[in-house]
């Protein structure tokens, strides 16, 4: 058919059939094709004619939105980054989340196929979440917390974005550890909170500056990862645990606790959480299963005591609602079964694994990398570059090599006093670490 204007009736599917030698199968197939691209369309009894050509679109004009929208929030691009898939061929040095190979996928799933046969699973529960998941999670909190206390959320981020905005109000200050969580100083700025960062070394951070920082700024809310923080791997020492909660309560204020490698242990006995020790409430406990299981299973936990805990269920009803049921009924089971130890186990033993992997291939390859003090759990190593490095060059050049690291410098509240690359061990097999290291290496050298 020569004549394509709209309008023109197609010939027959016979008449294509015998004039391409084709099977009318075929033929109708490549017309269900041509209909679904709105190239043709087929009028009830009357054949099949050329769609009219609707009129090309002008050029949007968006510029607009510029004036609209005000300026870009602090941390967007570093968290889509963050969160980037690795592309085709590239090893991931970085992360938040465990590799496929070490989540217990076949356990959730199972767990989720039986959720789903039971219609009341899928009813409407507690705002706050299934009194029994909370329970587990008040328990695992080493009893500072009951159930009532907490509230069930979609992950981590979640539970920290709502108890930023339930705490604080805009043009509030929050203290953190220097450096910090990406995801909180993004969830801070986003809630138009004043972030002031805290010195901390290999134990943790300062009492002492903590406590100079609550006198100098007035702030009533802190944010601490005392366990094998992220990025750096460090945990608050023992002897610096009671001095950390005197100046809290000193001032009158909140420690939100991120309690977010409570199962990612590889080598240490770990202590309580600072939850299990707080009986006047000065404690936000957090906690979530997402980072030790899948990225699928956006259960967290997030509770205090008082009405500091009405404040963070209250905003998480505003949010949404409530968690899906189906979900946290498959957790409860999940964490519940025997299939979780095993999980934890098997976990303990593959992290290390690859963390030893990763250390052995920078001695042998970038050994002015390897850390002065291993974490003892978690899923990163801070790495601290040569003076006069550009972390981020470094990345984009790393990249290029084909392998993905994260630059040190948007861990940092303010400027950085060094640069340092965040090296991921959890998202690839210990059999590619030793290339991954080769490629940041030949990276260095452009």
């Amino acid at each position: 058919m020569r004549d394509s204007s709209p309008g023109t009736r197609l010939p027959s599917v016979r008449e294509l059939t015998v004039a391409h030698q084709a099977s009318p199968v075929t033929v109708s197939e490549a017309i269900r094709h041509l209909v679904a691209q709105g190239l043709v369309e087929a009028r009830p009894g009357r054949g099949t004619f050329v769609a009219a050509r609707p009129e090309p679109p002008h050029a949007p004009d968006l510029s607009w939105q510029t004036v609209a929208l005000g300026p870009r929030r602090f941390g967007e691009s570093e968290m889509q980054a963050l969160l980037a898939l690795p592309p085709a061929g590239a090893i991931p040095l970085t992360g938040g989340y465990l590799d496929a190979d070490l989540q217990p996928a076949a356990a959730l799933g199972a767990a989720l196929a039986r959720v789903a046969r039971q219609p009341a699973a899928w009813q409407r529960g507690p705002a706050e979440g299934r009194e029994d998941l909370r329970d587990w999670f008040a328990r695992a909190a080493g009893g500072g917390l009951r159930a009532r206390d907490l509230v069930i959320c979609p992950g981590g981020q979640a539970a920290l974005s709502s108890a930023l905005r339930a705490l604080a109000a805009p043009g509030d200050t929050l203290l953190v550890e220097s450096p910090t969580y990406l995801g909180a100083l993004a969830a801070a700025r986003a809630s138009g909170l004043h972030v002031v960062p805290v010195p901390a070394d290999r134990d943790g951070v300062l009492p002492d500056q903590l406590a100079a920082a609550f006198a100098r700024t007035g702030a009533r809310l802190f944010y601490c990862q005392p366990l094998f923080a992220n990025p750096t791997g460090a945990s608050l020492a023992e002897h610096r645990r009671a001095a950390v909660m005197a100046a809290v309560r000193a001032n009158g204020a909140f420690l939100i606790e991120d309690d977010y490698a409570r199962d990612l242990v590889i080598d240490a006995d770990v202590p309580p959480p600072l939850a299990a020790g707080d009986p006047d409430g000065h404690v936000v406990y957090l906690r979530s299963l997402t980072k030790s299981a899948a990225p699928g299973l956006r259960i967290a936990a997030i509770g205090a005591r008082g009405p500091a805990g009405s404040r963070l269920r209250a905003a998480r009803l505003l949010d949404d609602f409530f968690v899906a049921g189906p979900l946290q009924q498959a957790a409860l089971e999940f964490v519940t079964g025997p299939a979780w130890g095993r999980h934890l186990r098997a976990l303990r033993r593959d992290l290390k694994v690859r963390r030893d992997a990763l250390l052995t291939a920078l001695h042998r390859h970038l050994p002015d990398l390897v850390p002065p003090v291993i974490p003892r759990g978690g899923l990163h190593l801070w790495a601290r570059l040569p003076d006069g490095t550009d972390d981020t060059g470094l990345a984009t050049a790393a990249a290029a090599e084909g392998v993905v690291v994260f630059p040190g410098r948007p861990w940092f509240a303010a400027e950085p006093p060094a640069a340092h690359l965040r090296l991921t061990y959890a998202a690839a097999p210990p059999d590619l670490m030793d290339e991954a290291v080769r490629r940041l290496a030949r990276a260095f050298r452009h």
